[in-house]
């Protein structure tokens, strides 16, 4: 499968958020138990794209909406403005075929673009399938955290990764770059 990807779009948000409420009545990735609603995912995705973070769509041929990634603050202490946390979410159409690479690729590119230093994700439930991806894409395994999550009736560990991003911690952030304007704390 060949995904076409662009910026998200406020009117992209129904299809949005019917990929979480799949992931999160489904699946391990997000500790959610009760999926947002659409006005909720409306006002995390102004939150994220209003402060600069990149959200990104994957679209089928047909022009359909079967993914989306975003990155945004991995915590809102200042001395982490140069550290982003990836998103990952597909439809169940889109998983296994590239789309979750793509979308992650670009993630990295952006993120590099505008000085981030490192990107960090968390993997709920350590699903083998996510793991494998972003170690396909550079990322290194940093931590587990057992039993942190009781979710579809079981214990779920967390995985933490992480990628350095352009020239990582080789060189000191310049006073006012990108990032260094975004935190707002």
């Amino acid at each position: 499968m060949t995904a076409t990807l662009r910026d998200a779009v406020a009117a992209d948000l129904p299809v949005i958020t019917g990929i979480y409420r799949e992931s999160v009545l489904n699946g391990v990735a997000s500790y959610e138990e009760t999926p947002p609603t659409e006005a909720e995912m409306a006002l995390r995705f102004s939150t994220i794209t209003g402060s600069g973070y990149p959200y990104v769509v994957a679209l089928d041929e047909a022009g359909a909406v079967i993914g989306y990634a975003y990155a945004s603050a991995f915590r809102n202490r200042s001395a982490y403005r140069f550290v982003v946390e990836d998103s990952i979410y597909l439809s169940p159409a889109a998983r296994g075929k590239g789309t979750g690479k793509a979308l992650l690729s670009e993630l990295i590119g952006r993120c590099t673009a505008l000085g981030f230093r490192q990107m960090i994700a968390v993997i709920g439930g350590g699903h083998p399938l996510s793991i494998a991806l972003h170690r396909a894409l550079g990322f290194e395994q940093q931590g587990l955290i057992k039993a942190t999550g009781f979710k579809h009736g079981r214990w779920l560990d967390t995985v933490f990764m992480q990628r350095p991003l352009g020239e990582g911690t080789t060189t000191t952030p310049a006073a006012g770059v990108y990032p260094d304007t975004l935190y707002r704390g």
